[in-house]
């Protein structure tokens, strides 16, 4: 057998076994849970601007970009930059395409930086909400040509906010291309974890969201590789793979 492809073989067949461990699901959330008590996702930076993810949902975006090369990355929520920026990054190495953030607050010291920095040549910002008919008349536009578009809805994570941009984003994307949803783990996370601060909690949040848009739509499936593979992430569940 060739080499190359046992060692891929063998991998798929291992992140399969692993994804439907479901001890070490609940460990990865058990260890999530506790490392959030450190606020442990505002522990990185991407190219000098913080960054709040775990470094495997990262990694697994990065696979999901190179394989796809999108033209167009659409990100809701833009918060210090870090993302828009690891995202325009990888377009950077990949040699096209650019980065459209929207946020309804870009505060005046993020922006500065964002802009000041290297990645922003490929970086357009909106400020606006995301579920805005005026924004996204302007994301459209932006989309307008694009011939592979990756969509990441990463703003308000309550159930309704997140259906909406659902409903509005995901034509956008193109067949063969992602959605990603992150911060699907308060589904998984304690009943009250959040509300006290946000307005999302157990069942109200992203992946109920998810739940219900799926329910009412053929265009998308699932892609379970990357939750398998990364097990401590955000996004469980949250990868949606347009098909037609």
């Amino acid at each position: 057998m060739n080499e190359g492809k046992q060692f891929f073989d063998e991998r798929s067949a291992a992140i399969t076994a692993m994804g439907q461990d479901e001890e070490l699901r609940r460990k990865s959330i058990d260890w999530m849970l506790h490392a959030d008590a450190y606020k442990y996702t505002y522990n990185f930076t991407w190219m000098g601007r913080p960054i709040i993810k775990f470094p495997n949902d990262m990694i697994a975006q990065q696979e999901l970009v190179w394989r796809t090369k999108p033209d167009l990355i659409i990100e809701t929520g833009i918060a210090h930059g870090g993302s828009i920026i690891f995202s325009a990054s990888l377009l950077e190495l990949i040699g096209k395409g650019r980065v459209v953030g929207i946020d309804i607050d870009i505060r005046k010291h993020n922006r500065e930086e964002i802009e000041a920095h290297p990645m922003a040549k490929r970086i357009t910002m909106i400020e606006g909400g995301s579920t805005d008919p005026s924004v996204f008349s302007q994301v459209k536009e932006l989309a307008k040509g694009a011939e592979s578009v990756m969509v990441i809805l990463d703003s308000n994570h309550s159930h309704e906010h997140v259906l909406d941009e659902l409903k509005l984003y995901s034509p956008l994307v193109t067949v063969g291309n992602y959605v990603i949803l992150p911060d699907t783990f308060i589904q998984f996370f304690p009943k009250g974890y959040y509300s006290e601060t946000r307005p999302w909690d157990v069942d109200n949040n992203p992946w109920t969201a998810i739940k219900e848009f799926m329910s009412k739509t053929d265009s998308f499936e699932h892609d379970s590789t990357p939750v398998s593979k990364c097990m401590i992430t955000e996004s469980f569940d949250g990868y949606l793979r347009r098909i037609k």
